[in-house]
Parts: structure tokens; sequence; C-alpha cells
């Protein structure tokens, strides 16, 4: 099984979620950390607006969460919250998924005012699931360049921002081990 199960919330294919997530993805791994690495894209449709708890593939995310030793989720802000279908898939995970899990949020807005949706909404939702919410990280579209696949996120202060808190995750998982 995975150390990290990473969670993306984006309906939006290719998403600045998808991008910053995949980026912090290379960071737990460079730090020896294995990861898998779920969409809501990779669910269907039926299961998530019919709520079947015991689909296959709902069953398998939710044994790969309660195997790792973190979580790291992203959404887009839609409405100052995360998206409906990232709702949508967490409300079919057992009560307590996250138990005793350090979990990353990151949100990604169009601008700073809804930089309190990750304070007000995604860490709201990770502490019912019983997980220990992080800072975490807010990203502004504009600080993600979806056309230059060498260089996505190009903001020196950000970079260094993101690079603090997967320390922070990292420190977090392996203080409970």
């Amino acid at each position: 099984m995975s150390d990290i199960v990473i969670l993306s919330g984006s309906p939006a294919i290719p998403s600045r979620t998808d991008i910053s997530l995949k980026h912090i993805q290379s960071l737990v791994e460079n730090a020896g950390f294995t990861t898998a690495y779920f969409s809501i894209t990779d669910f269907s449709a039926d299961d998530l607006f019919q709520g079947k708890y015991n689909s296959e593939d709902i069953s398998k995310l939710s044994e790969r969460i309660q195997a790792a030793r973190g979580v790291v989720i992203g959404s887009p802000v839609y409405k100052a919250s995360y998206t409906g279908v990232l709702k949508a898939l967490i409300d079919l995970l057992p009560e307590g998924a996250f138990k005793g899990k350090p979990v990353l949020p990151i949100m990604i807005g169009g601008s700073n005012r809804h930089l309190l949706a990750i304070d007000y909404a995604l860490k709201p939702l990770i502490s019912i699931l019983k997980g220990e919410p992080l800072q975490g990280i807010y990203f502004v579209d504009k600080e993600i360049d979806k056309q230059n696949p060498e260089n996505r996120i190009n903001d020196l202060h950000l970079i260094d921002r993101v690079q603090s808190q997967v320390q922070e995750f990292i420190e977090a998982i392996q203080l409970r081990n």
C-alpha cells in the first residue's frame, strides 16, 4: 500500500488543482514516500450521484486511505468552498476515514478573496472524518502556469511555502510512526 493518498476534487482536466497536487506528489516521493493519486474523475458519476458507497472503486479508495500514513486533499474553490463532487465522494467514505492521519489541505482560487475557504470549508470536512488538518496551502490561479510544463509554479515565495508545508506534513507523519 501507499504511504500517502492524494485526492483531487477537480472535475476539470487538466486542472491547476492537479498541477499543484502532482508537484506536492513529486516532493513527497523525493522524500522517500510512496503515493497513490486519485481524482474524482476516476469515479463513476453514477456511483457518486447514487451514493454507491459499496462500489468497487469507492471501496478501493477507502482501503487505500485507511492503510495510508497521510492524506493530501485538494480542490478548486467553487462558491467559497470545495467542489460539490468532492463532497459527494467524501460522503461515501466511512466515518473516521482519515482517523489519526495528518491531512494536508490544498485549495486553488481565482483570487485571494477565498483564502479562508481552507479554514472554513475544507478543514472542518477533514475534521469530521477524524483527520488532523495541517495549515494547508492556498494557490491563486495565476500562480500556476498550465502552459509551461517545465515551470508550472514560478513564484519563488510560493515554492518556499509549498516546500515548508510538505516538510511539516512529512514530520507529522513521522511523529505518528
